[in-house]
């Protein structure tokens, strides 16, 4: 592969390994700051938790992205998650569903502590990379999303689920799921449905597809860059993007589906959208019509947590 920058020489690598080896955190903490080279990594470090989101990683990731953003000599921030099957599965709904049980101001926090970290990627002036290699759904599409660039992999598997809890699809989901092509945003909010590998990148979610075996020299490659800025990083990244002919031919998944996509989901009002899925009665209709349904009639969940924040 032709390199966009320059890489660092040995001895300036190893420079720069020892000035911030001071950062490298506990391998077993929940989440790992650390400085490599030219970029800040951010690894969630939960994998038999899927990665799930808890409280004290969004205080301890929140304040060392806005100091990455400041820093002279960090050009690159990258987050990604430990594991190969997830890059976050969301917020630990257990813990906060517990804590709204019992009143506590856990339910208040989280999420007011987790929207101000999602409007600082989306704002963060540096260039933000997110490794979306496994489970991206909830949290961690709030963590991913809003940021510059988004690299799925064949494992990528995204949703925004929250409606099955009864919640709406937060995280910024009222931003950035109408913006995507025709009414599909509204389709994934409302069913959940997921999506997996190259159709995270057609659907417009992901910037970037690249194999999953490829994602090691990808971080290294944009750890390496020399003072990079967001061009040189978008280089790096469609390098590896145009290289990849992982299911270069598959059809988008939904693809047939769109035209009914679009014309039942374009309602006004969630009643306007099931009177129009009972009205065209074919069996793509009457599955979302099920789905929505079961939905809006079994999720007690999530109200209980709203109610006693």
């Amino acid at each position: 592969m032709q390199k966009c920058l320059p890489r660092l020489k040995p001895f300036s690598r190893l420079q720069i390994t020892l000035r911030h080896l001071s950062m490298t955190k506990d391998p077993s903490a929940e989440v790992l700051l650390e400085k490599r080279g030219c970029a800040g990594i951010i690894t969630m470090n939960r994998p038999k938790a899927l990665n799930a989101l808890t409280l004290s990683m969004i205080q301890q990731i929140y304040p060392q992205l806005k100091k990455w953003e400041q820093d002279p000599e960090t050009y690159v921030i990258l987050i990604k998650g430990t594991g190969e099957k997830v890059f976050c599965a969301g917020g630990d709904i257990k813990a906060i569903s517990e804590a709204g049980k019992h009143g506590d101001r856990l339910t208040k926090d989280f999420f007011r502590e987790e929207y101000i970290l999602n409007n600082a990627t989306g704002t963060c002036k540096k260039p933000y990379v997110a490794l979306i290699d496994g489970i991206t759904m909830g949290g961690g599409v709030g963590l991913s999303v809003h940021g510059h660039f988004r690299v799925a992999t064949e494992r990528t598997v995204f949703a925004m689920p929250e409606t099955a809890i009864g919640l709406f699809p937060d995280v910024g989901g009222g931003y950035f799921l109408p913006r995507l092509p025709g009414k599909l945003g509204y389709f994934l909010a409302l069913t959940g449905f997921r999506l997996r590998g190259r159709d995270v990148h057609t659907a417009g979610i992901a910037t970037h597809f690249v194999e999953a075996e490829k994602m090691a020299a990808l971080e290294k490659d944009l750890i390496e860059l020399i003072s990079p800025t967001k061009a040189n990083v978008a280089d790096v990244l469609d390098s590896y993007h145009k290289e990849c002919k992982f299911d270069q031919e598959k059809e988008f998944i939904l693809g047939e589906h769109m035209d009914k996509i679009n014309s039942l989901f374009s309602a006004n009002s969630m009643e306007e959208i099931v009177q129009n899925l009972k009205k065209d009665g074919s069996p793509f209709a009457l599955d979302q019509l099920k789905l929505i349904i079961y939905y809006r009639s079994s999720s007690t969940c999530t109200r209980t947590i709203i109610q006693s924040s």
